[in-house]
């Protein structure tokens, strides 16, 4: 699907709460959740699990999540990432589908654990949305419909690849979601889906029972006066912090952002692990090095994702995030689940090795905002290596140039990958700024390597929000 010129839409305004999403369906759902008194995180949870219907090449009950969750000052990041099995071999070779592509399935224990610190409903309120879309159908939207037919683990299970506006029903997903909603968490991590996740993978049964989602300290870099918040590894956060500190320290030209990424990139990929303490990146000292520094190629693996955002009544904001990894993750169903197992272990293959019981590098990353010691609001934008990319891109749009939040994800977004950087049509113009540039300038018009993004922004008394207009969703309130 080919970039169109005339995005222009206009930001969603409202008084009292907003929901963002990438799904008609899932905006909906959330804002279902907030109308009836739920929380943020609630709203965040019954949009995730509808995203897991409507856009299943994406994301996944099995998939991972993360999240940062902001109440008045208090601001919580949450970690629902699972590891390699304990017994994995760390001599195995790693692979980007199959069985020994699963790493452990985080997202229902993060889903919970969201549902539990923050949530006013009961979680089986909170998947009623997404039983109903899997057991009574859903349309499909343009964008899932042209990623699904580009996927090439579509499983067939799901039914031969739909064309726009095919209704699709997944009844094996619809009784799984039931089962969670009516017996918690425990119901996927053990008996009947539990049993199909480990005969279905590497995984062994106290792989799954074992496993609980972290809270973590977001961390943070102050650009030009506004505090943006990431996660800390296995996440990728830093370096969309280290790209604007960056920036902040050169030209505020195209070749300067793309040096600048370029570098941030190369040491998170190099620094980024599981575990690992990256905060020299962000010291004033490094930044000032780095940035005479000369950029090296670089590249990881693609994969696909969902992100979303809420704001409720009560102020409280959640930046979430989940995938699956790449298209339909390993390709495999757990027989009579209805339910994609990722692949997140394909990105041991940043780390050089599997690690057994340890999480591989996540290119997932939820983004919030704050400014004079107050929440601005959520962001984030998903897809693959354009992740921290596009978030230093959005920060830049939104803090240097003022754009609102629907205007700021509308604008054109440059892609360095590998020795080359693709840049969307608005941006062809300006394609001369990087004649010195050792990489190779590509004018590209499909939108599926710029990912899509949400945002919802406080603006004294009322939410602004905005989707991305390479997806399918919308942001909307009341």
């Amino acid at each position: 699907m080919t970039y169109r010129a005339a995005f222009g839409r206009p930001p969603a305004v409202a008084m009292n709460a907003m929901v963002a999403t990438s799904q008609a369906r899932a905006t909906r759902a959330g804002l279902r959740i907030l109308e009836l008194g739920g929380s943020a995180a609630d709203a965040a949870d019954a949009a995730s699990a509808v995203l897991c219907v409507t856009e299943p090449m994406s994301t996944s009950v099995a998939g991972d999540c993360f999240a940062i969750v902001a109440s008045g000052a208090d601001v919580q990041g949450l970690d629902a990432a699972g590891p390699a099995p304990r017994r994995a071999s760390p001599d195995a070779p790693i692979e980007d589908s199959g069985p020994t592509s699963v790493t452990v399935p985080g997202a229902v224990r993060g889903w919970a654990a969201l549902n539990e610190r923050y949530g006013k409903l009961g979680l089986d309120e909170c998947l009623a949305d997404a039983i109903d879309a899997a057991e009574s159908g859903f349309a499909v939207a343009p964008m899932c419909a042209y990623y699904w037919n580009m996927a090439e683990r579509a499983p067939r299970e799901f039914g031969p690849p739909p064309s726009v506006g095919d209704v699709v029903r997944l009844q094996e997903l619809a009784s799984s979601l039931r089962a969670i909603a009516e017996a918690g968490p425990d119901a996927f991590y053990s008996g009947r889906i539990g049993a199909a996740i480990v005969d279905s993978s590497w995984l062994a049964e106290d792989d799954l029972a074992e496993y609980e989602a972290r809270w973590v300290e977001p961390i943070r870099l102050t650009y030009q006066g506004v505090e943006v918040l990431e996660l800390p590894p296995p996440n990728q956060g830093v370096v969309a912090l280290e790209a604007l500190g960056l920036f902040e320290r050169g030209d505020p030209t195209l070749a300067c952002m793309v040096e600048s990424t370029r570098l941030a990139l190369e040491d998170g990929l190099k620094r980024v692990r599981d575990g690992a303490d990256v905060s020299d990146l962000l010291s004033s000292d490094y930044l000032d090095g780095r940035s005479n520094d000369a950029a090296r190629p670089v590249t990881e693996p693609g994969g696909g994702t969902v992100y979303l955002c809420a704001v409720d009544q009560d102020g409280l904001a959640v930046s979430f995030i989940q995938s699956c990894y790449q298209p339909f993750g390993s390709g495999i169903v757990a027989p009579g689940t209805g339910i994609v197992l990722q692949n997140r272990g394909a990105c041991f293959s940043v780390n050089g090795a599997i690690e057994p019981g340890r999480r591989p590098y996540h290119t997932i990353i939820p983004g919030m905002l704050r400014r004079d010691g107050e929440i601005l609001g959520p962001f984030g934008i998903m897809g693959a290596f354009i992740q921290a990319q596009a978030h230093a891109q959005f920060v830049h749009s939104v803090v240097d140039h003022g754009l609102d939040p629907q205007a700021a994800l509308d604008a054109a977004r440059f892609r360095v990958d590998g020795e080359r950087v693709f840049l969307e049509p608005p941006l062809w113009e300006r394609a001369a700024e990087l004649a010195g540039s050792p990489l190779e300038v590509v004018k590209e018009e499909e939108v599926a390597g710029f990912g899509g993004g949400q945002a919802i922004f406080r603006e004294g008394d009322v939410l602004i929000g905005g989707s991305d207009p390479r997806k399918d969703g919308y942001a909307a309130g009341f």
